[in-house]
This record gives structure tokens, C-alpha cells and sequence, in this order.
């Protein structure tokens, strides 16, 4: 099973610089979106059928506003759309999907803004998907969590990292979120795989050019549990696929 994430910055804009060419030469199994901004009534059939993907669906309330997308070329087999909790629901943040024997979680991480007036709801967003998780492990669930985590986890993670030491992203609480994750068990697969790989981002910005010069964040994460951590066997960034601010990532799992 390959499984794709990748935030889009609009499902629109993205389809213009040719996401559906991308989805009909890459096939992935499972593709994960985030930030789509868009809901399915303001989309086409290109976008919503066309593809032969099944896809579902999880739009914030406001328009032109976050929002998540799972498509799929077999129908999961159980989908729930949101955490049930409003707070996150309501920006379209979560959306689970099983396939198979793999849980896959497809997740749009709340960004804490420059002024940081965000951090405490990026915090509860962490806290609370990181109790689903584990309970989902606790049921015996093998578990994928996958997205735009707006956050670099350690300074081999960005390019600027001295300078980012109280930015939004990268500032010590927010890495010790991500910490919570690894102590407790669960493995950010691309560093599992390639602990000392310097200079691989998942996002850049859009001033001047810095994607040009490769100076970036990795932001973006396949994280599993240690029951599905056994079937890795590999995990990529897509750093040549252009059409968004951020890039694709894959993770590749054997059969059970």
C-alpha cells in the first residue's frame, strides 16, 4: 500500500497546476490532502468523480478555509469524518479512513500564527488526536497518522533552524508536542528510516526563492505505531512535485 499526503493549498488552485495528471500517473492507493479550502458543492466532476478515485470528504464551515480530503482507490472499508469534538471538526481538521488492516488518520495540524495567539488550540488539537490515537492502538489498531503537522521537529528538520528558535513552528513547546508522540511509541517513519538526511523539506515558503534555493521546513509526517512500524518499508519526500507550497510525501507498507 502507498500511501501519499501531501497540503495542497486549495484543491482548485491545485488541480490548475495539475494535480489530477499527478494522481493518474503517480496512483497512489491512498491519498491524503489537506487545506483543500474548498467543499465538494463547489467543485467539478473532474475533481469530484472523474478521477475514479473514491474520495471522502471533511470541508471546514468556512469557505475557502482548511479542510481535509481522503481519496482512495477502493472504498474504505470505515470512515469517520471528524474527532467529534467542534472545535476541530468544525475546521475540517481529522478525517480516518480503514483500509484493510491499516487505520490511516489524515490530519491538518493547526498552524499557531506568528503572534502565537494560536498555540494554546494548536496545543489542544495535538493533545486530543494524540488521545484518539492511542486509544485506537489500544483496540488493536494499526495505525497511519499522516499531514501537514505544522511543525519542524528538530533543528535537522529546517534550514534555519538557529533563527527559528521562537518562531511558530519551531518553538520549544511545540517540538515537545511532537515529542509526546515518540516517547510514547509512535515513529515519524522518514527519520526512522533516514536518521541522518540533512536538507529534505516538505514545505517553503512563497517570498523570493526560497524553494529555489531549498531553504525549507519539513512539516509533513507519516507517523505509525509500533505495530505497523514492522511493514515500512519506505518513506519519501517528493520534493520535485511542484504545484503547492508544500510537497508530496509516501510511505510504502507491506501487506499483513
Amino acid at each position: 500500500m502507498r500511501i501519499f499526503s501531501w497540503n495542497v493549498n486549495g484543491i482548485r488552485a491545485a488541480s490548475r497546476k495539475g494535480l489530477l495528471e499527478w494522481i493518474a500517473a503517480v496512483q497512489p492507493d491512498v491519498l491524503c490532502l489537506q487545506e483543500i479550502k474548498a467543499s465538494p458543492e463547489q467543485l467539478g466532476a473532474d475533481l469530484l468523480s472523474e478521477h475514479g478515485y473514491h474520495v471522502t470528504w471533511h470541508p471546514a464551515q468556512k469557505k475557502g478555509y482548511s479542510g481535509t480530503a481522503t481519496f482512495s482507490k477502493v472504498a474504505p472499508d470505515h470512515v469517520q469524518i471528524g474527532i467529534g469534538d467542534p472545535r476541530f471538526d468544525d475546521e475540517g481538521r481529522l478525517l480516518l479512513t480503514r483500509h484493510g488492516d491499516v487505520t490511516v488518520i489524515n490530519g491538518y495540524f493547526p498552524n499557531g500564527q506568528r503572534d502565537h495567539a494560536r498555540l494554546p488550540y494548536k496545543t489542544a488539537f495535538y493533545r486530543a488526536l494524540f488521545a484518539w490515537g492511542q486509544a485506537l492502538r489500544a483496540e488493536g489498531h494499526q495505525v497511519c497518522i499522516t499531514g501537514d503537522w505544522n511543525t519542524a521537529h528538530n533543528d535537522i528538520d529546517l534550514r534555519n533552524f538557529k533563527q527559528n528558535r521562537k518562531t511558530s513552528g519551531f518553538t520549544l513547546p511545540e517540538r515537545q508536542l511532537i515529542d509526546e508522540w515518540v516517547d510514547a511509541g509512535w515513529h515519524d517513519t522518514f527519520r526512522r528510516r533516514n536518521p541522518d538526511l540533512a536538507d529534505m523539506y516538505t514545505w517553503w515558503s512563497q517570498r523570493g526563492d526560497v524553494r529555489a534555493r531549498n531553504v525549507g521546513w519539513r512539516i509533513d509526517y507519516h507517523f505509525v505505531c509500533d505495530a505497523l512500524w514492522p511493514r515500512v518499508e519506505d518513506a519519501v519526500i517528493h520534493t520535485d512535485v511542484m504545484g503547492s507550497d508544500h510537497c508530496p510525501i509516501e510511505l510504502v507498507i507491506s501487506d499483513g
